[in-house]
């Protein structure tokens, strides 16, 4: 890489102001929409029920190829790609189900065994289910994040939807804080775990917070090398000169274990997100208080030898991005455990109302007329910006459930753990559930593909047609890596 196109390179990806917040909207409903089409081509027509090859690349289309050519090249018009979603689908709904069809017909040995197992007495529920929208909403979360890391070297992808430089909003910024709020999802589900167990110590709790945390420190440092020694083009604006997204979270989990004592006795409804929110605005205060302080962030010279400020935005972002990770958590405890009852009215679904309903009024009070006016700002992980993250995110969990209960309403009201796990696994996109098994592993993955097409390929130059070939490719290989280990039933755990 020449220092002529390494400098263009990073220009390309600095002082970007981003774009509208309904934009983004309009662009995330592509995930939902694709979610709805799959769930009706599955319950009317048990399309992805033999997962064959046409099932297969079908899956990949509607789930991947949507969200690529979302951010591409139906960037300008998202709504008109959601059109195309949704006409099919209500295609899908006009046709009879095949309970319809199979009315006429004798039952079949397998039907047979589906109905005697639903007759057995009921085991003792899993007390925390998987649940396909909770699949499928992780799943589109790292689809999009891998097709835009990529996509974002190329001009077809938009320069309103790359990471912004101070202050705005952007695909990519939101992309940053949903991992980060995904990620909070799953350790909620190991809270719960231990929530009946004895309570452990500071130090037992730090030793496996940093056990867990050390891949993810390892893999920072990789990056960092790589980085430097590849001479690759680097936003050092983005988190410092030193400082990467993999060390933001590799210290979540020892942060959470610090702050567990308090977090054991938020439990109740909202509180996990009243304490991310009472969080935020701590850091808002400091930021608004102590003088200079966002100019220091912002605006301050990186001195040589000060390893503070020059991985300033790093270090003090991440206590926004513990906001949000602790706001994933008040989603995990909510959304995980099972339903009370399996018949209505459900539990999960008003839950993810009211919780989304409230990051609404923070996200509006912090940005908006009657607050404090704040400028979203990724740099920072600002108020304004984990209000925001929480909010979209809150309202993409709403989204997904809503299809889940919509469309398989008996999701959960079987009567052996054999028949659930049928419906669970019927419900659920196989693409979805090998993205979001070994999501951390296929990241890494579309990091390292990032980067060896970025040493080989003029890809700042490159045309539509063969960067969207380029981009359709290493999503293929992303998904047939995740398929693959999910087939072969390999979970990685970074």
């Amino acid at each position: 890489m020449t220092p002529e196109y390494k400098a263009a390179k990073e220009a390309s990806v600095s002082f970007l102001g981003g774009g509208g917040i309904w934009e983004i909207n309009h662009v995330a409903l592509v995930a939902p929409a694709a979610a709805f089409l799959w769930a009706m081509l599955q319950t009317r027509q048990n399309f992805f029920k033999r997962y064959t090859v046409a099932a297969a690349f079908s899956d990949f289309l509607i789930q991947c190829g949507s969200i690529l050519f979302a951010t591409t090249v139906y960037a300008g018009a998202p709504q008109v790609l959601n059109g195309l979603l949704i006409l099919p689908a209500v295609a899908a709904f006009l046709q009879p189900s095949p309970e319809v069809k199979k009315a006429a017909k004798p039952p079949s040995k397998f039907a047979g065994k589906d109905a005697a197992s639903d007759e057995k007495p009921a085991d003792d529920p899993h007390p925390l289910p998987v649940k396909p929208f909770i699949t499928a909403y992780r799943g589109a979360m790292m689809i999009i994040t891998c097709s835009s890391i990529l996509a974002v070297d190329f001009p077809i992808f938009p320069r309103r939807f790359a990471k912004t430089e101070s202050f705005g909003t952007s695909l990519m910024d939101m992309g940053v804080g949903s991992f980060v709020f995904a990620a909070g999802i799953v350790a909620a589900r190991q809270q719960l775990k231990e929530d009946n167990e004895a309570s452990r110590s500071l130090v037992k709790r730090l030793k496996a917070a940093f056990r867990h945390s050390l891949p993810l420190t390892l893999l920072g440092f990789v990056r960092l090398l790589s980085v430097k020694k590849l001479d690759y083009a680097e936003h050092v604006s983005e988190y410092g000169v030193h400082w990467n997204f993999f060390f933001t979270l590799a210290l979540l989990s020892p942060a959470i274990a610090i702050l567990q004592p308090i977090l054991r006795y938020t439990r109740y409804i909202g509180g996990y997100n009243i304490f991310a929110f009472v969080l935020a605005i701590c850091y808002e205060l400091i930021l608004f208080c102590v003088p200079d302080m966002k100019a220091y962030i912002i605006l301050s010279e990186r001195k040589p030898g000060d390893w503070l400020s020059q991985n300033r935005e790093g270090v003090f972002s991440f206590i926004g991005y513990l906001a949000i990770f602790i706001a994933g958590m008040g989603a995990g405890v909510n959304i995980l455990p099972r339903d009370p009852e399996p018949e209505w009215p459900k539990t999960t679904l008003p839950r993810l109302g009211a919780l989304f309903f409230m990051w609404f009024i923070f996200s509006t009070w912090a940005m908006w007329k009657y607050g404090p006016r704040l400028f979203v700002s990724r740099r920072m992980a600002n108020l304004a910006y984990v209000c925001w993250v929480c909010a979209f995110n809150y309202g993409q969990l709403l989204l997904f459930n809503v299809i889940e209960v919509g469309m398989f309403p008996n999701l959960y009201n079987a009567k052996t753990k054999e028949a659930e796990q049928t419906r669970i696994h019927e419900a659920t996109s196989p693409v979805m559930r090998a993205y979001n098994r070994n999501g951390l592993a296929i990241f890494l993955l579309a990091n390292l593909l990032t980067g060896l097409v970025n040493m080989t390929m003029p890809t700042l130059h490159m045309a539509d047609m063969p960067a969207m070939a380029i981009l359709v490719s290493y999503m293929a290989v992303l998904t047939a890596v995740a398929l693959a280990l999910d087939h072969y039933d390999i979970s990685i755990k970074l």
